[in-house]
């Protein structure tokens, strides 16, 4: 494993919701042991998929627990950004196209039992990467290490990558923005993700104005066309 400093942003949540992703990372446990390998997506951009997976993940290791956050998201990552690396930093992409060897893309981070395999330069082919044996191989050698493996996915209703992604999981997670998006979407978002194959875990609402005490009326639904284009 390669030693780099890769810091967590310690002002990226509050003390209450550091509480609240305890509580999940607690029930997740409660899944069971076969539940290992978890992909967290969204319907659309910006929803907070990424700060789901990372706290979820710091939590999980805060209870002891050996974690590896992979960073899933090679076109549009803003994983790096949420964490403070010092020195050239390879990923995922640079694995599964075979630049370099899985040794030099694992960074230790300042959490304890957390690692960190960021995305890597974006590929001209993200969708044919993800879909390479390397990606499956690499899984199933992660898992025999990790007592959990989170994976922040693309947005499910944007591209195909987080269907793909979610195929070699053992469960899915989705985020949803209150206010943001239309009952049905998240459904069909829903339906994609078990139609790989993984289990469904559940759907974090977030974003929620607690002074608000209704829910139902969900707002506009994104378009996705252009995921990933600056």
């Amino acid at each position: 494993m390669t030693k780099i400093d890769i810091l967590y942003n310690k002002n990226i949540i509050s003390k209450e919701l550091s509480e609240h992703y305890t509580a999940l990372a607690t029930n997740i446990q409660f899944l069971g042991k076969d539940i290992k390998k978890i992909v967290v997506s969204s319907v659309q951009e910006n929803e907070g998929k990424s700060t789901v997976s990372i706290n979820l993940a710091k939590s999980l290791a805060d209870l002891g627990l050996k974690v590896l956050i992979i960073d899933g998201d090679t076109r549009n990552s803003v994983m790096l950004a949420r964490f403070k690396a010092r020195g050239k930093v390879e990923g995922l992409t640079s694995y599964l196209s075979g630049s370099v060897g899985i040794e030099n893309v694992l960074y230790e981070t300042d959490v304890n039992n957390l690692t960190i395999l960021p995305s890597g330069q974006i590929p001209p082919n993200p969708t044919s990467l993800l879909q390479s044996r390397n990606f499956e191989i690499m899984l199933s050698a992660f898992e025999k290490y990790y007592d959990y493996i989170i994976i922040d996915a693309p947005p499910v209703g944007a591209v195909i990558d987080a269907a793909i992604i979610a195929k070699q999981c053992d469960g899915s997670i989705l985020v949803v923005q209150s206010d943001a998006i239309k009952r049905k979407f998240v459904k069909k978002a829903k339906d994609q993700l078990e139609q790989s194959g993984s289990k469904f875990l559940g759907v974090i609402l977030n974003k929620v104005d607690m002074e608000v005490s209704s829910y139902g009326g969900y707002g506009i639904y994104g378009n996705y066309g252009n995921y990933g284009k600056k």
